[in-house]
């Protein structure tokens, strides 16, 4: 099995490819058929290790991530003009439509790379649906089933572990930050209500509180501080953006190990 080859784009490295990148008379210039990887397998950019960890999924092998992942709130990320001279080599740039570089990605990818937008959901059912569809576009569809019976797999044992770990053994309520519900239905848990991604209002303070939730799934990557205060409701901070090792799988296990801590000391 290939090893997965992933390059976090430096500063310096790009900058220093620039002038090639630019440069008349170069086969591999923008605009011409720049080479695919070893082995016939697309040369892919992605913004974040999100995307990444999606492209990876989805069977890419090459794979360059422009916002490093040490970048808490990635969307914050400005990206220098050497930061973009990655995507002329590349078959397939990847970017989701809340970044608000994505302009400036499709921009600089002037070149016959194909630009995609990636509906970044970590709901299983979701994630698995955008991998198989970008392995259609990779041509490695073979690679995305087998990602996809493995986070199958994954998902169906930690929400058995989860449920396992219910307080009281009854499916805990909880409020979800917009992008986490996604780990409310990993833990089998019982939605009363979302927030975000603007902090939460004294109107909406009053209305989800009344819920009474157990639980509050906050963003860890966008997080407004205490969300529901002085209601008894234990916060959990739930991360979507994977690891430099673009592991997807790794998410959904670092989420369960924080609401199977949250839920045993509730």
């Amino acid at each position: 099995m290939a090893r997965i080859r992933v390059r976090i784009a430096s500063l310096v490295a790009l900058t220093a490819a620039l002038p090639l990148v630019t440069g008349c008379g170069s086969e591999d210039s923008p605009g011409s058929d720049a080479p695919k990887a070893a082995g016939g397998k697309p040369v892919v950019v992605v913004t974040t290790t999100w995307e990444g960890a999606f492209a990876k999924a989805a069977g890419a092998e090459d794979i360059t991530v422009i916002v490093p992942q040490s970048v808490h709130h990635a969307p914050d990320y400005d990206p220098k003009p050497s930061d973009l001279a990655a995507v002329a080599k590349a078959d397939f740039v990847l970017y989701a439509p809340f970044e608000p570089y994505a302009a400036k990605i499709k921009e600089a990818a002037g070149s016959k790379a194909e630009l995609v937008e990636v509906n970044l959901d970590n709901d299983p059912a979701k994630a698995g649906a955008e991998i198989a569809r970008l392995g259609g576009l990779f041509g490695t569809k073979d690679a995305a089933d087998r990602f996809k019976t493995r986070l199958d797999t994954e998902v169906t044992r930690l929400n058995g572990e989860l449920k396992s770990a219910w307080p009281g053994g009854k499916s805990p309520t909880v409020v979800s930050q917009v992008f986490t519900g996604w780990a409310a239905g990993l833990a089998g848990a019982t939605p009363v209500g979302t927030y975000g991604p603007e902090p939460v209002t004294p109107a909406q303070l009053a209305e989800l509180s009344a819920k009474k939730p157990a639980f509050v799934l906050d963003n860890a990557h966008m997080s407004t501080g205490a969300v529901l205060p002085d209601t008894g409701a234990r916060q959990v901070a739930i991360v979507n953006y994977p690891a430099d090792d673009l592991d997807l799988l790794g998410v959904y296990r670092k989420a369960a190990a924080e609401l199977k801590k949250a839920m045993g000391s509730a």
